[in-house]
């Protein structure tokens, strides 16, 4: 099921996961083999690359998400948008607006498509 609930749920997993250092692992998962993720930085990557740049980031130490909206695309598909803050030892705030689009593959929510906007520059 694609509703507010189970996207957010989703979503603090992955944060979670990012700030216990088993990004890569989760969302090697989430991601559909032909997802892709546009960071703040310009860089478009595909799940494999995810995976690799996951594995390879410090944690976060905290995160927050607030705003969160559903935009329903669909019978299969819906999108996620939210604000979120992060926080890193000696780092100043990420701070951005997130986009998750989710797809239903069998009964299993699957995230195809993320992008960050930043808010801090």
């Amino acid at each position: 099921m694609l509703d507010l609930s189970t996207l957010l749920t989703l979503e603090h997993d992955g944060w979670t996961a990012l700030c216990e250092n088993r990004g890569g692992a989760f969302y090697g998962e989430l991601m559909t083999p032909e997802g892709r993720m546009v960071l703040v930085n310009g860089m478009v990557l595909g799940r494999d690359d995810v995976v690799r740049s996951l594995d390879a980031a410090p944690a976060w130490d905290t995160y927050e998400i607030s705003d969160a909206d559903l935009i329903p695309l669909g019978s299969d598909c819906a999108a996620l948008v939210y604000r979120a803050r992060a926080t890193r030892t000696g780092e100043p705030p990420f701070i951005a607006l997130m986009s998750s689009t989710y797809r239903l593959i069998g009964d299993h929510p699957r995230l195809a498509l993320y992008q960050q906007t930043t808010i801090t520059h």
